[in-house]
């Protein structure tokens, strides 16, 4: 019996379809149209239009559609996964603060309430999920698992771990929201989205962690302690640090109305990172590992103007100029405007995708209208880096950082890519002379002079 049902998938409704593993059955598929198969979901996908169900309807007539109770007798008669957990057992084991893993046996409702889960990741090798979960996501587990008599067992690996975590928000009584007077203040100096959202966050975890005192009556002292407790037993990044550093001034001096002052606070050192770069013929794997139009695309378009996420993701259809081979970037990092540049290769891939999404306003759009969402770019990136059997720990900046590495490499003078990036100092974009290959090919090592 072949199944269909509609869900949503890396920010995007899909149309999933269960059938016998039969390969006719699958070249008829594949030649409905472009479909990819999840092997998760242990089904084909396409993209979820009246059109495509019709044509699959049209070959399929036997086709229905998958309700729970069936789902629940198909999962019933599949075998239990690894690690001995039996069809009717989940475990939930807490690993870390708030994050779990979710063991449990095959079945598509329980997959698709833990997929609505923040950060779900499944695990193939070990076949569980890891996710994190609040009261809320707690109680959604508990009550499928009681509907379904399902038992559902709590395990606790955390006492391993000795960096304490953030306390959340509904372990605090009387818990404390960022001011309105500070968001509106954000708002009206024109503080990114995400910078707004950083403050807001590292800010309420400042007024809460003194939840007793009025938040214009913390001292001077009670702040300094305040980021050596970040440090010593929050165990904090430096660059988190600086933040919360960052917030707080904000609060007291924009805000507040306080004269500016240092709080006599500890700045960490910068840390010196170097960037992980692809090499070209990883970013070529990349893209033709990538089947779907649209994903393809957010690929290339990232790699080839060197964009960063929220750069990538709020561009606008008019923001494309085919006639000078520009691509217009606003209000990007600085509230700056900058041009970069609108590869000849991508162009043709650029129109079908014009043709086939239609896009109205941004040119990559969520399911709803409006940007694609940042998390679903990220799983784009994610699944093609697995795909292409990559193992760098890389992310979607790191296109942005090969193709700075790339064009150095070729030889374009570092001021045009510093102007391409959008960085206001050139010490900013020279950290990419560290980590071309160019500069290296002419060195030989020591030991290749020695014989053996």
């Amino acid at each position: 019996m072949i199944y269909y049902y509609a869900k949503i998938h890396r920010g995007e409704k899909r149309l999933f379809v269960q059938t016998p593993n039969q390969k006719e059955v699958t070249n008829k598929l594949k030649a409905i149209s472009e479909c990819r198969w999840s092997q998760t979901e242990k089904a084909w996908h396409f993209d979820a239009t009246n059109v495509i169900y019709k044509k699959i309807k049209e070959a399929f007539p036997e086709m229905k559609a998958l309700t729970e109770s069936t789902a629940t007798a198909l999962q019933t008669a599949k075998q239990p996964i690894a690690n001995g957990i039996k069809n009717n057992t989940v475990k939930a084991r807490q690993y870390i603060a708030g994050r779990y893993y979710i063991i449990a046996a095959y079945d598509p409702m329980l997959n698709s309430i833990i997929k609505s889960f923040p950060y779900a990741t499944y695990h193939k090798a070990t076949k569980y999920w890891s996710v994190a979960m609040d009261e809320k996501q707690k109680k959604a587990l508990a009550d499928y698992c009681k509907t379904k008599l399902l038992t559902l067992i709590w395990e606790n690996d955390f006492q391993k771990n000795t960096i304490k975590p953030r306390t959340p928000s509904y372990e605090i009584t009387a818990y404390r929201n960022c001011p309105d007077e500070m968001v509106e203040k954000l708002e009206t100096m024109r503080y990114s989205s995400n910078t707004l959202k950083t403050y807001k966050q590292l800010f309420e975890e400042f007024i809460n962690y003194y939840s007793t005192k009025e938040i214009d009556d913390i001292t001077e002292q009670e702040i300094v302690a305040y980021v050596r407790y970040l440090v010593k037993e929050r165990g904090i990044s430096a660059s988190y640090q600086n933040q919360a550093i960052n917030s707080i001034k904000f609060y007291y001096e924009k805000v507040a109305g306080g004269i500016r002052k240092f709080y006599h606070l500890e700045r960490p050192l910068r840390e010196q990172k170097l960037p992980t770069v692809l090499a070209t013929e990883e970013v070529i794997a990349m893209i033709k590992v990538t089947a779907n139009l649209k994903h393809k695309l957010l690929l290339m378009m990232c790699y080839s103007a060197g964009l960063r996420i929220s750069e990538l993701l709020n561009l606008r259809v008019a923001d494309i100029d085919s006639k000078r081979m520009q691509i217009k970037i606003k209000s990007a990092k600085g509230k700056k405007d900058r041009y970069s540049l609108l590869s000849e290769k991508i162009l043709p891939s650029l129109r079908e995708y014009y043709k086939t999404y239609l896009p109205k306003d941004y040119l990559f759009e969520g399911i709803g209208g409006g940007p694609y969402s940042e998390r679903s770019m990220q799983s784009v990136v994610k699944e093609a880096l697995e795909k292409a059997g990559i193992v760098k720990h890389a992310t979607v900046h790191t296109l942005r950082h090969s193709f700075a590495t790339h064009l150095l490499e070729s030889g374009t003078d570092l001021r045009y890519i510093q102007t391409l990036l959008g960085h206001s100092s050139s010490k900013t974009t020279e950290v990419y002379t560290h980590v071309t290959s160019r500069a290296l090919k002419g060195i030989i090592s020591p030991l290749d002079s020695l014989d053996f």
